[in-house]
């Protein structure tokens, strides 16, 4: 086990990692009213839309590498990490819901219902964000020691929410499968990872 970080050199490091996490929004922000030169293109509503969904998705991954790099190198200390990228997922999947809900269908309840049931990828799509919202909910220090053991099974969840995640992205886009087959690569490897070390541990 490797030696950790100081308090100050972690609280350092989380600012970098959450201005890190914050630039993808900046970057939308500006891009949608155009400010710097940015721009969404033809279809803003649809870049942005798309935009928001996959890094949404990205920090999902990455969240999910948390505790397979925290196994392969000892580093333990990158678990305070997780819960901060995992709020950072949750946030950009929300901003792709809400732009999908208030500006592509200007929160039209019956055609977004319609969607929902007849358009199988926007089902698995609100599926996984439901799994996400009691995770977003319970990510405090306060919620993890009232729920106890309970906690964990909970954000087990986020497991089948990576899974519709891509699974939603890779019917989203119809054609050119060549970004979701590359996060279902990544996203089998993590599992893998997780389910190898759970193999080899003692049975509890």
């Amino acid at each position: 086990m490797r030696r950790a970080p100081s308090n100050a050199t972690l609280r350092a490091l989380k600012v970098m990692v959450f201005a890190a996490a914050l630039l993808p929004a900046v970057f939308l922000v500006l891009a949608t009213f155009e400010i710097g030169g940015q721009s969404l293109g033809a279809n803003p509503i649809e870049e942005l839309l798309h935009e928001a969904g996959e890094w949404g998705l990205r920090f999902l991954l990455i969240t999910l590498a948390v505790t397979p790099l925290r196994r392969i190198s000892g580093l333990n200390w990158l678990v305070r990490f997780r819960r901060m990228l995992g709020l950072f997922a949750f946030f950009y999947i929300s901003v792709h819901f809400l732009v999908y809900a208030l500006l592509d269908q200007r929160l039209a309840l019956g055609p977004i219902f319609e969607d929902i049931v007849e358009r199988p990828y926007i089902t698995l799509g609100i599926v996984a964000l439901l799994m996400l919202i009691p995770l977003a909910l319970t990510s405090t220090k306060g919620m993890m020691r009232r729920l106890g053991r309970r906690w964990q099974a909970l954000h087990r969840l986020v497991y089948p929410a990576a899974i519709l995640g891509v699974w939603h992205f890779w019917w989203q886009v119809k054609e050119d499968i060549r970004e979701p087959v590359i996060y279902a690569v990544i996203l089998a490897v993590l599992l893998g990872i997780r389910l190898f070390y759970r193999l080899r541990s003692p049975a509890r």
